[in-house]
């Protein structure tokens, strides 16, 4: 192992401590200014303040569903309930799922379903669909893309709620943060303090989605990562070292 593959494997476990809060059971959530964000709801039940989630289905790993809700990322067993969205089992290809009294039936490639809306807006600029991304050596998938139309690299992250980036790569990209909304996150860390931003466009690949929020961190990080609120444009599909993302209709 090389010293810079060794140091690029320490910066993602750190980022993992940092930015994917979820798997130590806290969830990173979107920032109001200059206040900390609020802890998430228990397992199972729905976010003060909601009736009712967005929901989108990213993916199938075997009877377990990855499940988007409100830009969260949950990977979902049969009976299991996360913020308030329970997984009532499979119909062929399509999961079964129940939120309060309703019943909705999602697939793999649907366009995330707004319980409060008739349909949502996938926000996605017209061109090519389909991003292909191989593993590295971490077993991370990684890509390059640009930014506002500066080229950078950018890393899925399934446990971010939001596209992160470093104040440095920030300032290399031109993007003026330093007067923008602030706020805190609370992760297994404690509080960090980020400034929160609407990015004009994010590029992977040669897909480019329009206006993404994204949140500048104060900490090194060895790609930019992008989190739920651009993932779940996309469908996700793993195999044999690649990850395929594919645009939602």
């Amino acid at each position: 192992m090389t010293e810079e593959t060794r140091r690029a494997g320490a910066a993602s476990q750190a980022l993992s401590v940092l930015l994917a809060p979820a798997l130590l059971g806290f969830t990173l959530l979107a920032f109001a200014p200059g206040a900390a964000a609020q802890t998430a709801p228990p397992a199972g039940a729905a976010p003060a303040g909601e009736a009712a989630p967005r929901v989108a289905l990213s993916g199938r790993f075997g009877d377990r569903a990855l499940i988007v809700v409100n830009g969260r990322a949950h990977t979902v067993a049969v009976g299991d309930t996360v913020e308030g969205v329970r997984l009532l089992g499979w119909r062929d290809d399509a999961a079964q799922l129940q939120v309060g009294t309703q019943r909705l039936s999602l697939r793999v490639g649907g366009a995330p379903v707004d319980l409060t809306r008739a349909a949502p807006d996938a926000g996605l600029a017209d061109g090519p669909s389909r991003v292909v991304l191989q593993a590295d050596a971490g077993g991370h998938f990684t890509g390059s893309g640009s930014i506002n139309g500066r080229s950078t690299r950018f890393m899925v992250d399934t446990g971010a709620t939001l596209v992160a980036l470093s104040q440095a790569e920030a300032d290399r990209l031109g993007i003026a943060f330093r007067d923008a909304a602030r706020g805190t996150a609370n992760t297994a860390n404690g509080e960090v303090p980020v400034h929160r931003v609407v990015l004009q466009t994010v590029r992977l690949g040669g897909v480019e989605v329009p206006r993404v929020e994204a949140v500048i961190l104060p900490a090194a990080l060895p790609h930019v990562l992008l989190g739920n609120n651009f993932l779940e444009r996309f469908t996700m599909q793993r195999e044999d070292g690649r990850m395929t993302l594919q645009r939602r209709p």
